[in-house]
């Protein structure tokens, strides 16, 4: 099924072997795309809504995942450009466009002039791993949260992503879903917390998406009246062992440019920079 651009289509379960091909090029930076696939046999409607592939001389050489994210997946600036102008055929439907910053910055020079203004354009933002021992203590009281963590664990999630995003996710009825969301990474094993002798919530953070090559992490949060303590530091090395134990090779991450302290708290644990991702935010 082509479209009016030369060489693209929606992917199908049967582009599997060379979608993960594709993404095996560069396996962390790709770790969504991939786990995505993995998980959906690229089915659009497991998930919600398409994989767009570009071709050049029967090849795949490029994709976009279309779905409340929109993600440029091994793409050149002229690919970047001509999902854009796909993009242009139908009615935006993305709540953000996110990934390496000269794909993301392309295609939304492309949509600009089309598309609503955004809430927000993050430029910049490093893209961090580490693939080795921390180089600080872990701390010990970080865990695997469980089920009955939920009550506390719930909302300071929420007070996470309202800060980081700018929007509650409980905005629009969204509560039961998000609700559900936090459920299924505790359920998975990718949700870890430490909580005080008196079971507040202390520190924070989550595996978004993991693959064998690696793990992203999401959602790390300690609360306004506590930070400043190193309680990021040691609580993000001992995520970081846990990941390279029993989930993947590597941890990784991708945080604003202009946050100092978390940038630095990533960095005494021991990530490193490898790409330099973008953000738009709908």
């Amino acid at each position: 099924m082509l479209t009016t651009r030369p060489g693209v289509r929606v992917l199908e379960p049967a582009d599997l072997n060379a979608f993960l091909a594709l993404v095996s090029r560069d396996p962390v930076v790709n770790v969504f795309a991939e786990h995505r696939a993995r998980t959906t046999n690229l089915e659009p409607k497991w998930l919600g809504g398409e994989m767009w592939g570009r071709f050049s001389g029967g090849e795949l050489v490029a994709a976009c995942h279309v779905g409340a994210n929109l993600v440029p997946i091994q793409c050149t600036v002229e690919d970047a450009r001509v999902f854009a102008e796909r993009a242009l055929t139908r009615t935006r439907s993305v709540s953000t466009i996110v990934g390496p910053a000269r794909a993301v910055e392309e295609f939304w020079r492309t949509v600009a002039g089309t598309w609503s203004q955004p809430r927000e354009l993050r430029r910049g933002q490093p893209h961090l791993e580490v693939d080795s021992t921390p180089l600080v203590a872990p701390d010990p009281g970080v865990r695997r949260t469980v089920r009955a963590d939920l009550e506390v664990l719930y909302p300071a999630c929420v007070a996470m992503y309202t800060e980081e995003v700018g929007i509650s996710p409980e905005v629009g009825g969204g509560a039961d879903l998000y609700r559900a969301r936090i459920s299924q990474l505790i359920s998975r094993g990718w949700s870890f917390a430490k909580f005080d002798d008196d079971g507040r919530l202390v520190f924070k953070a989550e595996v978004a998406c993991a693959t064998s090559h690696a793990a992203q992490i999401q959602g790390v949060y300690v609360p306004p009246d506590l930070r400043g303590r190193g309680l990021a530091v040691a609580g993000m090395a001992a995520v970081v062992e846990l990941i390279r134990e029993s989930i993947a090779p590597v941890a990784s991450l991708y945080v604003n440019e202009w946050n100092g302290a978390a940038r630095g708290a990533y960095e005494r644990v021991g990530f490193r920079q490898t790409a330099t991702f973008s953000t738009v935010m709908f």
